[in-house]
């Protein structure tokens, strides 16, 4: 009864605290928006936490952070292990291990849809044969070409590929792998959570 009272408490707990790191992340996007009273509450509460994630190199490209990303995650996963201990009252090995596969999957399948997004809108940007030196494109291609010159690389072998080609190639390999990869976990998390222990 008490467990399942605490796991009731922290559960609610990690809701609100994921909802305000959210909503920190947006607001430091808009740099007006951090002034005041709720922007001074939000950073002193929100960014501690935060920054443990930011000092993690892994999580830093040249051009982004994914360190929110991964701060949620491990929100998610908190918050995800309490609810089941709230309405079964017993956590297993199988299930936290699934838990932390699932909140893992699910950063990896965040930044696949988002560079999948970015392919797809490029696409689009090169077929209408809209400005393609306007900043925006520019801001595109800079998060684009790295990982698709990794991904035609492996595709083709290092030959010549035309620029529309090696977008709607990076595009189809990154939806094939998010689902291949979405399979996969489903799969294994299925196993996980059979475990007796």
């Amino acid at each position: 009864m008490l467990l399942t009272v605490t796991a009731k408490i922290l559960g609610a707990i990690t809701s609100i605290y994921m909802f305000l790191c959210a909503f920190r992340v947006l607001m430091s996007w808009t740099p007006g928006l951090n002034a005041g009273k709720v922007g001074t509450f939000l950073a002193a509460a929100v960014d501690p936490y935060l920054a443990l994630f930011s000092r993690i190199k892994l999580f830093k490209t040249q051009r982004f952070d994914f360190s929110p990303i991964a701060a949620l995650a491990v929100l998610s996963v908190a918050n995800n292990l309490f609810q089941t201990v709230a309405l079964s009252g017993r956590v297993t090995v199988g299930f936290f291990l699934s838990l932390i596969i699932g909140a893992l999957w699910s950063a990896v399948s965040f930044v696949l849809s988002f560079v999948s997004a970015c392919a797809l809108v490029r696409i689009v940007v090169y077929l209408a044969r809209w400005n393609s030196l306007s900043p925006v494109w520019v801001i595109l291609d800079a998060i684009l070409n790295p990982i698709l010159y990794h991904i035609n690389k492996v595709i083709y072998r290092n030959k010549a590929v035309d620029y529309l080609q090696g977008l709607i190639t990076g595009f189809l390999v990154l939806i094939l792998f998010r689902a291949a990869g979405g399979a996969l976990l489903r799969l294994l998390g299925s196993l996980l959570l059979s475990l007796p222990f």
